[in-house]
């Protein structure tokens, strides 16, 4: 597992890495046990054993980045989700119950899985290269007019598209302005990857 391009390490940059699912369910220090009661809920909701494999690896791969990033073992890693707008827990923005100040965030799409980890507000998304977001009538409501139309006048607007949605969602993934984007793309998964977060990006191996 390889993180992005940028140098760096340590509690003061933002831990950001991408895998593809099998990768992530064959570490030796990860296992569904990991999971708290209502993930484990969640995951028996799921029947589509493809996606319920997906939503697993990105909630161990990220307790796997929080472990290196606080010097937790995984098992002590409680995520918890709770989403602003109904008051509810188990969907939302994840967070850390005993760490406030850790922002994490998490991603899957077909195989993939991306997980972020660091000081203050981060978020990531990943997606495979060949995907191409949806109709122009639903990307100009999510992102900007100024780069769906640089986008375009490309012979083929699609990797450029893709590349715009994956940065719109890291940042929406986020919730907050001002924050540094990086976007790279992993050519040996075949996946495009953006992260966010308020300091420097850094490499991370698993």
């Amino acid at each position: 597992m390889t993180g992005g391009p940028a140098p760096g390490g340590g509690v003061s940059t933002v831990l950001a890495v991408v895998a593809t699912t099998p990768e992530v369910l064959a570490h030796p220090e990860l296992h569904e046990g990991l999971l708290t009661p209502w993930e484990r809920q969640r995951l028996d909701g799921i029947r589509v054993p493809e996606r319920r494999d997906d939503v697993l690896a990105a909630r161990l791969l990220v307790r796997l980045c929080v472990a290196r990033f606080t010097g937790l073992p995984p098992d002590r890693a409680a995520l918890a989700q709770l989403c602003p707008s109904c008051g509810r827990y188990g969907h939302g923005r994840p967070y850390l119950r005993d760490r406030p100040g850790v922002g994490v965030s998490l991603s899957h799409a077909d195989g993939l899985v991306a997980a972020a980890v660091g000081p203050g507000a981060v978020g990531i998304d990943v997606e495979p290269a060949a995907r191409r977001p949806g109709s122009l009538r639903v990307l100009r409501r999510l992102l900007p007019e100024s780069g769906i139309e640089e986008a375009l006048a490309r012979r083929d607007p699609g990797p450029a598209l893709l590349r715009l949605w994956v940065r719109g969602e890291a940042l929406l993934k986020a919730g907050q302005d001002g924050l540094r984007l990086l976007e790279w793309t992993d050519h040996r998964r075949a996946a495009v990857v953006a992260a966010a977060g308020a300091v420097a990006m850094s490499v991370f191996s698993a």
